[in-house]
């Protein structure tokens, strides 16, 4: 389970740094209206990512709960495939920002690779909740579900009250 867990916390940081560099620094997605799109999703998946970062840190889900992980899971796929749609249609990426997705998507099988045999082995468990604890991993990975949290707090902000600032064309 660690190294899903590290690959885990390798993809917390790809998207950290594509949110700060790309989204916020470089083409400021939250003060652009033509953003609103896709700034929904990335609050969307935001979520998803809060809740699979604190949660897999802290807990083995038994049972049904491993098909609740599943399922997060196959919805972070869904929503992640309609942003790139929407990015698509919306704008041009920059290379960097097209690159980044790639090597994003790379971690993302890899930690499902490595995550495939634990979720299985809880599914065959009677359904609960184990406490467990990864030692600075599990540390880490809570930084990451806050940072992710306030992101997509943001990001739902901007795409619904429209935050700019400055006067945006698009």
């Amino acid at each position: 389970m660690t190294g899903a867990l590290a690959a885990l916390v390798i993809l917390g940081v790809l998207g950290a740094f594509d949110t700060l560099v790309y989204h916020e620094a470089i083409l400021r997605l939250p003060q652009k209206a033509s953003a609103r799109g896709e700034l929904r999703l990335h609050a969307a998946r935001d979520f998803v990512y809060a809740a699979l970062f604190a949660g897999l840190a802290w807990q083995r889900f038994d049972g049904a709960f491993a098909v609740a992980i599943a399922a997060l899971l196959a919805i972070e796929i869904a929503i992640t495939l309609a942003d790139f749609i929407t990015e698509d249609r919306t704008r041009k990426l920059p290379a960097g920002e097209r690159s980044m997705h790639a090597v994003m998507g790379i971690v993302y099988g890899v930690f499902l690779t490595l995550l495939a045999p634990s979720l299985y082995a809880w599914f065959r468990l009677p359904t609960g909740l184990e406490r467990v604890s990864y030692g600075a991993l599990s540390l880490v990975l809570t930084a990451l579900a806050l940072g992710v949290l306030g992101s997509g707090v943001r990001d739902t902000f901007a795409s619904t009250f429209g935050v700019r600032a400055r006067a945006d064309p698009s």
